[in-house]
């Protein structure tokens, strides 16, 4: 093996001695610059360096963006539907998590594409683990592209939601998944296939938005189940209000009409308070089926401590005749740092039954964003 490398090594070396050999009683230790043979060198390795780094960059768009978030619950929830039987839960302990990861690209600067994918079990957890639950591979969760008309902002997309530029009048940032949406259940539709919609702002803090979502196999037609509405707010400093009308098809001969009014005020030296309260008609007004509700109430505070707080109650979705299921709820929000948030939560739900307990529970969300 020695010999075989000596082989190979000779040419090579009797082909660099060779030139300078012929020129050796032309070359003197003065004609030898070091300094000026090491700049040559790093001027060579500067412009490799160059070409590299313009490669690296032109890999993507200049105006790509990504931002990555993860969420962590644990929680249990307690409840005795008073009987001996396995429907009564006993404070089992849930893990659960999700993963998201959000693209944003602008090619005229006042346009933007963004796409949504995701992961997570969250699904299989309690029921206030309010994340995503598709399944550990990662999937799209949405694809839509915004973009200006005229005054007006312009959204198309797919797996999208139709509300996607409503303005909902809250403050209220609790975690769990009951009240997390300040009562704007029905009207503010979400998880539609196709979806569109257009907002205009007035200035001043007034702003209208419209938007419907319809199936991807037929694309607003009789077979298809759509919805489509409108939304109308004023946000300003202290105060906001907003209105929100929403039509969504439950057949194909029937249609739930939902409107929610919520509003907010943010008095100095006191905590937010932030209001929802919607009614839904059942089947419209071709038929008389009962009315559903849903009612919110909470309260922010937002320097307690090195975090915030918030308490609030309501309940939702309630068919009329039945009794309300009220959700009572507080949080505690800490920041570890810029990418790390803590939040535990304890609440308690009401039961509509007879002789079935409240359900009590504890939920600890820790969020990354990075």
């Amino acid at each position: 093996m020695k010999l075989f490398k000596s082989l190979l090594v000779a040419p090579a070396t009797l082909g660099l001695l060779a030139p300078m050999t012929a020129t050796a009683n032309e070359v003197t230790i003065s004609d030898f610059n070091p300094a000026e043979e090491l700049a040559i060198t790093n001027s060579r390795v500067d412009g490799l360096e160059a070409r590299f780094n313009n490669f690296e960059a032109g890999s993507f768009s200049e105006t790509t963006t990504a931002s990555f978030s993860a969420d962590f619950y644990l929680g249990s929830e307690d409840t005795d539907d008073g009987s001996a039987t396995a429907n009564d839960t006993d404070d089992a302990i849930v893990a659960n998590y999700s993963f998201q990861i959000d693209l944003n690209t602008s090619f005229t600067g006042e346009d933007s594409l963004d796409i949504s994918l995701d992961a997570g079990n969250a699904g299989g957890g309690t029921a206030e683990f309010d994340g995503n639950g598709g399944g550990d591979g990662l999937a799209v969760d949405g694809v839509a592209y915004t973009f200006p008309v005229g005054g007006a902002t312009v959204f198309v997309g797919d797996n999208s939601d139709g509300s996607s530029l409503y303005t909902t009048a809250c403050v209220y940032g609790g975690p769990s998944n009951t009240l997390d949406d300040c009562a704007n259940v029905n009207a503010g539709f979400t998880g539609g296939d196709v979806a569109a919609g257009a907002s205009y702002d007035f200035g001043n803090g007034f702003t209208a938005a419209t938007g419907m979502q319809t199936s991807n196999t037929g694309i607003l037609t009789e077979e298809s189940l759509d919805s489509y509405g409108l939304n109308v707010a004023y946000t300003g400093e202290s105060y906001g209000v907003s209105l929100t009308y929403g039509i969504t098809e439950s057949s194909t001969t029937e249609e739930d009409a939902a409107t929610a009014l919520n509003a907010y005020y943010t008095p100095d030296g006191f905590p937010s308070i932030s209001v929802g309260y919607e009614i839904v008609d059942l089947g419209g007004e071709a038929s008389t089926a009962d009315e559903k509700e849903s009612f919110f109430v909470g309260l922010t505070w937002d320097e307690v401590g090195p975090g915030s707080a918030g308490v609030a109650l309501g309940y939702s979705d309630v068919v009329e005749g039945t009794d309300e299921e009220y959700m009572y709820e507080a949080y505690y929000e800490y920041p570890i740092n810029d990418g790390m948030t803590i939040t535990p939560l304890v609440f308690v739900k009401e039961a509509s039954d007879a002789g079935v307990d409240d359900t009590t529970g504890v939920m600890v969300k820790t969020s990354f964003s990075f």
